[in-house]
């Protein structure tokens, strides 16, 4: 595979597919991709960042307006390429003719994955975009955050990466049809069609009942309870979502009779007075701490978590048992691996992130 990527959503892409065997070349400007500059910190010579999200892959350099860069990379595509994936600013691959039109035209069986900002029509076809500006146009932001506060971004690039998987997903459905047809194809993905798609939930439900979605902080809507309390020492978040729970919850918290109060017989009633029964949690919650909580509410099978940071995620005995995060080879440090097993087994990252211009670069 050919990956004309950069940033965070063509070059996640790369990643998950070379973690699934394929060869990837990353085709990577002088000055390199920009996110190898996305720093401090930095490790192993480029970004944090870059290193988590281009492990497997090969480097090399052109500068595509040079005839002879220009007929380097073509040659590559014509004899050894099954997919080219790019995310270029609009117009770029057009006006460097790489463009699907006329890979394909000359090899049919090529799967060309195109993975843009608004998608390859409409009156923002030509734009470009980013993870934050997407999660403000698709509607997320509206939704993230406290009642009344100023707009959110979810802090993981979750439009970036979305786009990412959903462009893998796509290129693997193409690759099987070929097997059958002998027929590559064109693969659409943009950030605005992630965000939007994401919004699936909240869109129905607007849909359904013709009211705006809000912020709800940790909660969510149309479930009641279903957020996080603040503890004696920290935040907890518990999931009653159903009479069955919330029955338990009440016994938990040593107040039965909440659930004989007919503001929170049934799940519609506990909605629409949620701001009273969340007022009664939070002063319940907070008289212990959340160790204390987490005993008692696994005892009586109701879902909850801790509000755990980075350092106590990754020292969580269930990350160690799951093997998520994986030792790779030429790396200094691991790196988190696909969040799936095939046959038990979690694909195994090929290698490190490429040094820039590798593949022109002596054998060490």
């Amino acid at each position: 595979m050919i990956e004309l990527g950069h940033s965070v959503a063509a070059p996640f892409a790369g990643q998950i597919l070379a973690d699934l065997g394929a060869e990837v070349i990353k085709v990577e400007k002088p000055a390199g991709d920009d996110a190898r500059h996305w720093g401090p910190p930095f490790v192993d010579g480029a970004a944090a960042t870059f290193q988590a999200i281009n492990r497997g892959k090969r480097s090399l350099v052109l500068e595509l307006r040079k005839p002879e860069d220009f007929a380097r990379l073509n040659a590559l595509i014509d004899a050894r390429a099954d997919v080219v994936l790019q995310n270029m600013r609009p117009g770029q691959v057009e006006a460097l003719k790489l463009d699907a039109a006329t890979l394909r035209g000359r090899k049919p069986a090529l799967v060309y994955c195109n993975l843009g900002a608004f998608g390859p029509v409409g009156p923002l076809a030509g734009r470009p975009g980013y993870d934050p500006l997407m999660q403000a146009f698709g509607g997320i932001m509206s939704v993230v955050g406290e009642p009344g506060g100023a707009p959110v971004r979810v802090g993981p690039s979750i439009v970036d990466m979305g786009s990412g998987m959903w462009a893998a997903l796509g290129i693997v459905s193409l690759l099987m049809r070929r097997q059958a047809t002998g027929e590559g194809g064109v693969v659409d993905v943009s950030l605005f069609e992630t965000a939007a798609c994401w919004m699936t939930m909240y869109v129905t439900q607007f849909l359904a009942g013709g009211q705006l979605p809000g912020k709800l902080g940790s909660g969510q809507a149309g479930i009641v309870p279903y957020r996080a309390y603040r503890t004696r020492d920290g935040d907890l978040v518990v999931a009653a979502g159903n009479d069955k729970l919330f029955r338990a919850l009440c016994e938990v918290v040593g107040h039965p009779e909440w659930a004989q109060d007919a503001r929170f017989a049934g799940n519609a009633q506990r909605v629409g007075n949620a701001a009273a029964l969340y007022a009664l949690l939070e002063a319940v919650f907070a008289t212990r701490t959340s160790d204390e909580w987490l005993e008692r509410l696994d005892d009586a099978g109701i879902p909850c978590a801790p509000v755990q940071d980075v350092r106590q995620m990754l020292a969580h005995p269930q990350t160690e048992a799951l093997g998520l995060m994986q030792q790779v080879p030429g790396s200094s440090i691991p790196l988190m691996g696909l969040p799936f097993s095939l046959d038990g087994q979690r694909p195994r990252p090929p290698g490190p992130p490429p040094r820039l211009g590798e593949m022109d670069s002596p054998t060490p």
